[in-house]
């Protein structure tokens, strides 16, 4: 996590909220973390979050919902759309991870691959709900006028690449056989 967190919102796993935690982002979180994903703006952000226990570790399943506004990748137009992602995780306090020397490599199950350690009394579930969110984001998101201005250019799409070609030659070659 890093050291300035643009959505901070501190859980106790001593004390987990009851029922499902709304959240919703102010207009200055929105406008830090649109700055640090890179996208022109972030107009919504909410997310729900219902909390669980095992085994020491806090179980979080929820879902983030945004709207979000970057330029098309190809057109360089203004672009806006709605983000859904589903997500969950698991907190954990920091435990050793036994006598591994720094270039040996170890399995990591299923489990370990959405858990985030935390040190101290609480854990910060909205620099995880940014994180996510930062996953969800697509940079190379096209808008609706992407295909007319790859023609208009000459830009062939990866579908017409994939359907010329040598290989697809061959394909083609096979099937009339």
């Amino acid at each position: 996590m890093s050291d300035h967190n643009e959505l901070v919102r501190l859980i106790k796993p001593r004390a987990l909220p009851a029922g499902v935690l709304e959240i919703e982002a102010t207009a200055d979180e929105r406008a830090a973390l649109s700055q640090r994903f890179g996208v022109t703006a972030i107009s919504a952000l909410t997310a729900t979050a219902a909390f669980g226990e095992k085994d020491g570790a806090v179980l979080v399943d929820g879902t983030l919902r945004a709207t979000i506004e970057q330029p098309c990748a190809v057109t360089r137009d203004p672009l806006a759309y709605e983000l859904e992602e589903a997500f969950s995780l698991r907190f954990v306090p920091p435990r050793d991870r036994g006598d591994h020397a720094d270039d040996e490599e170890f399995e990591l199950t299923a489990e370990d691959l959405d858990e985030i350690e935390y040190e101290g009394d609480a854990f910060d579930l909205g620099e995880a709900i940014a994180q996510e969110l930062g996953l969800a984001i697509d940079p190379y998101r096209e808008g609706p006028g992407a295909d007319a201005a790859r023609d208009e250019v000459g830009i062939e799409s990866d579908e017409e690449r994939k359907a010329s070609g040598p290989l697809a030659e061959a394909l083609s070659a096979l099937k009339k056989d």
